[in-house]
């Protein structure tokens, strides 16, 4: 049965590899054996393969150096002392993004404030586009700056804040078993202080993403002509149901993605602190997104009045009437507009805020974010 299989000299031909001219007497290749001159693609994915690798070591040294000098001048930073919490103030972290995703916003409060516009989004793109450019689909970029800068400042530092406090007052074991609660305690209350700071920015970008055409021309224009003729108590009309959005939807952001990276560690193999500090952004980034959607679908409902009362209530309306009006006038399936448009503006919002936050945390030579560690086991 030999004659079924190939001889030693045809296989050393089908993958021969050049050698030194000494060491072979061959000068005619066989016709199994496979000519190098026309792979050249191979060469280049490999050449390309290692220039990344060398580029991503570079940038891996430089964010390490970096990362060092920073350390330095900022000094040690002891977890849950003063200057962790000013560190974890991160000021552009949610301006930043929800600038970006400012196209999503826009259409999402313009079919809020009247579903009747447009049939679908991207119908509502393409309008939009078509009538005011680039510009007119960034509507209201300005104060969602401003606005979700000033909130960020406040969240992310004072959620750190309340959950070190609330595990204090509850002991080791207690904040072990009940973590859940003490996530939810924590994020209600930091968000309670950052919507105070986010409500005057946030009327001022719906009625400017509401109207068409938009009323205002930018932030400051639009924070004056309302405090001229509504004065201050107009910039903070839309509190209530502000916390009404925000706090469930803060409350359901942390919680979750706490849960969610804790579940995504137990299932992976070996320990947290095993993985590189990409894998642990990368972490963060798919909870977030997770935790983003959930958060989307607990906090629309709220979402829907905000605009519609910053859009239709009346100077000197009471709040529940406005909202008995609205809510007569769009009905339970109104108040679920624009959801799509908003689970995937929160996913990918929530996503980055995380890894973003993350990866400053450990840019400040922080862990990354988790919950409590577990109590010591009694002896």
């Amino acid at each position: 049965m030999a004659h079924l299989y190939p001889k030693a000299e045809a296989l050393k031909g089908s993958f021969y590899s050049p050698e030194p001219k000494h060491h072979s007497s061959q000068t005619k290749a066989t016709p199994f054996q496979a000519r190098p001159e026309l792979y050249g693609a191979y060469s280049v994915v490999d050449s390309a393969k290692d220039k990344a690798v060398k580029l991503s070591n570079e940038a891996t040294r430089e964010f390490e150096k970096a990362s060092s000098a920073a350390q330095a001048k900022a000094g040690k930073i002891e977890l849950y002392s003063g200057k962790y919490y000013a560190a974890s103030h991160t000021f552009l972290l949610k301006g930043l993004t929800h600038t970006a995703v400012t196209p999503l916003d826009f259409v999402k409060t313009r079919r809020q404030v009247d579903s009747s516009l447009y049939k679908s989004n991207s119908e509502a793109f393409a309008k939009i586009y078509r009538t005011q450019g680039i510009r007119g689909i960034f509507t209201g970029w300005n104060p969602t700056l401003f606005g979700y800068s000033a909130q960020g400042a406040f969240k992310y530092g004072w959620y750190e804040y309340f959950k070190k406090t609330y595990s204090d007052l509850a002991g080791p074991e207690a904040a072990h078993k009940y973590k859940t609660g003490l996530y939810l305690a924590a994020s209600a209350s930091a968000e309670f202080l950052a919507d105070i700071a986010l409500c005057p920015m946030e009327a001022v970008k719906v009625r400017m993403q509401g109207g068409s055409p938009s009323p205002y021309t930018g932030a400051i224009d639009g924070f004056t002509k309302i405090t001229a003729k509504e004065g201050y108590a107009g910039l903070y009309k839309g509190l209530y149901p502000l916390w009404g959005r925000q706090i469930p939807y803060t409350m359901m952001k942390f919680a979750s993605f706490e849960t969610i990276v804790e579940m995504i560690y137990n299932r992976l193999p070996g320990e947290k602190s095993d993985y590189s500090k990409a894998a642990q952004t990368g972490v963060s980034f798919t909870g977030g997104y997770l935790a983003g959607i959930l958060c989307a679908i607990v906090s629309h409902p709220a979402d829907v009045m905000v605009s519609k009362l910053n859009s239709v209530r009346e100077p000197g309306e009471a709040f529940g009437s406005a909202v008995g009006r609205i809510y007569k006038d769009i009905g339970f399936r109104g108040l679920w507009n624009g959801l799509p448009m908003r689970i995937v503006m929160i996913g990918t919002l929530t996503g980055l805020q995380w890894m973003i936050y993350d990866y400053f945390k450990i840019f400040m030579g922080l862990p990354t974010t988790g919950g409590p560690a577990p109590p010591p086991e009694k002896k």
